[in-house]
């Protein structure tokens, strides 16, 4: 089993949407998926009640829920906001990927900025067990926060994958229970073509830690 943990201290930071749309990705592919949810809001999990039953199954799981049925081959992990100390050890131990969604927002910047402080203390990361990576989340690259938030996550230390824009298409996706991958292509072309990148490092280091 391969596991995915979305982080990110801040609340709205965009952890759900990139787990719901990682977790549709990998079941259309046919792979076995659980979401595991384990923010209080639930709203991964509520993703997955309203997701239509001829879609490719996806598995949710939250921390109050059964055992999972089966043994997925992908295991998505939609955090809380305000992870930390050893929840979060135990968090980046049993994953091997962090993905830390950050929006260009002053707030955002600070709260992702102490977090990945904290991230580069982690064993798991500092041995190279566990990688992480970032990406830009409701970016509107022609707006003067884009280019701030370009600055601040280059400078991060960790690799930067991509920046996902503004669209509705998130929005839309999210109400009917679907994820990008989901949709008819052609609506969703120049999203999929933001997501290459960060599917590929996926895969390259999940790969690495086999």
């Amino acid at each position: 089993m391969r596991s995915i943990l979305v982080a990110n201290p801040k609340g709205g930071s965009g952890k759900t949407t990139l787990a719901t749309n990682l977790a549709s990705c990998f079941a259309t592919l046919g792979h076995q998926v659980i979401l595991s949810d384990l923010d209080r809001q639930q709203s991964s999990a509520q993703w997955v009640e309203r997701r239509p039953s001829a879609l490719p199954f996806i598995q949710a799981h939250t921390q109050r829920g059964k055992a999972p049925a089966f043994e997925p081959d992908w295991m998505i992990v939609d955090s809380p906001a305000g992870l930390r100390d050893e929840k979060l050890s135990a968090a980046v131990k049993d994953a091997d990927c962090v993905i830390v969604p950050v929006q260009p927002s002053a707030f955002d910047i600070g709260a992702t900025r102490d977090f990945l402080e904290v991230l580069t203390e982690e064993k798991a990361i500092r041995k190279n067990k566990t990688f992480v990576a970032l990406v830009g989340m409701r970016v509107n690259s022609r707006a003067n926060s884009a280019l701030i938030l370009s600055e601040f996550m280059n400078q991060a230390g960790f690799p930067v994958l991509t920046y996902l824009r503004n669209a509705q298409v998130y929005v839309t996706a999210a109400e009917q229970g679907l994820g990008l991958f989901d949709m008819r292509a052609s609506l969703v072309e120049q999203d999929l073509q933001q997501w290459e990148p960060l599917l590929q490092w996926i895969l390259e280091t999940t790969e690495t830690r086999d």
